[in-house]
């Protein structure tokens, strides 16, 4: 059975929240890719942001990021629906000896470019939304996006953490957006807290859980009890997600096809069958002659 990750939101008098646990997300991911552990540091970023971004999507509504970026990564995709996240990064085995701390170099990694998120809702038209990537740090990046690109003041913090170069430790993060008009007061008492509690892979390390993190997020700093609120809270929803790919043979058929017959006789004659991988899950699908026979 597949390995779950978690999600929770909900929201304040002044801002709503989406909180994750990625780490069996990113394994998955790091298996299927084999990415460097810098590679994977910057993937399982990605694939966070995307499933809190994605948060509430529903039906057949579709959420895509994609970065191409100036870095050896080069570029990355992840997309989100209903049923989970998938993506790929286009040079998994890239990658650069980690910082003077000994975290991981992604931002020299990702390098800059821009960031493409593409909504789509089900309306005539997608939404597409672009901004530049300048740092490379995946959190300041989509939130630089937000802030530029829907005037959403948000703060993200995103973290992967590796036991070693095959296995993902922990993984996920926090996304606090601002609501329209929220107080100066609560701003104040945001920033104070972001400024002064630790990361997100030492607040996994230390054995918090996603709820706990959103308590401390909302923890009054001038409570000794740790008990009082800047102000209450409502979780909304919480739910298991996974790496979900929903690729089959018959969609790999309708690409196959507009190779054309030319093609698809020249490829035959040299390997006896034409075969496709699937980009997000590595799936590998097989077609012989007798399969495109309608189009031969």
């Amino acid at each position: 059975m597949k390995k779950m990750s978690r999600l929770i939101r909900g929201v304040s008098k002044n801002a709503r929240f989406v909180l994750v646990d990625t780490k069996d997300i990113v394994q998955e991911a790091l298996d299927i890719h084999k990415c460097s552990p810098t590679a994977i540091s910057a993937f399982g970023r990605l694939l966070s942001a995307g499933v809190m971004m994605g948060a509430t999507l529903k039906g057949n509504d579709i959420l895509t990021l994609r970065t191409m970026t100036d870095g050896p990564l080069s570029s990355m995709v992840v997309t989100v629906d209903k049923d989970g996240v998938k993506g790929y990064v286009s040079n998994p085995e890239a990658d650069l000896p980690a910082k003077e701390n000994g975290q991981p170099d992604v931002q020299a990694l990702v390098g800059r470019g821009t960031l493409n998120v593409i909504k789509d809702l089900g309306l005539k038209d997608p939404y597409v939304g672009v901004s530049t990537i300048e740092s490379g740090e995946i959190a300041y990046d989509i939130a630089y996006y937000y802030v530029t690109s829907e005037q959403t003041p948000t703060v993200i913090a995103l973290g992967v953490d590796l036991e070693n170069e095959t296995t993902v430790r922990s993984a996920g993060g926090y996304m606090i957006q601002l609501l329209p008009d929220a107080e100066e007061g609560f701003i104040v008492e945001l920033e104070k807290k972001i400024g002064a509690i630790r990361s997100v892979t030492e607040l996994f390390k230390g054995g918090m859980d996603i709820e706990r993190i959103l308590h401390l997020l909302y923890e009054d700093m001038n409570d000794e009890t740790h008990e009082k609120l800047v102000e209450p809270y409502e979780i909304l929803d919480s739910k298991e997600i996974k790496y979900n790919c929903n690729c089959d043979k018959e969609k790999f058929y309708k690409g196959i096809i507009t190779l054309g017959k030319e093609q698809l006789e020249e490829i035959l004659a040299e390997r006896g069958e034409v075969e496709a991988e699937c980009h997000f899950c590595g799936k590998r699908y097989s077609f012989k002659r007798e399969d495109l026979g309608e189009i031969l």
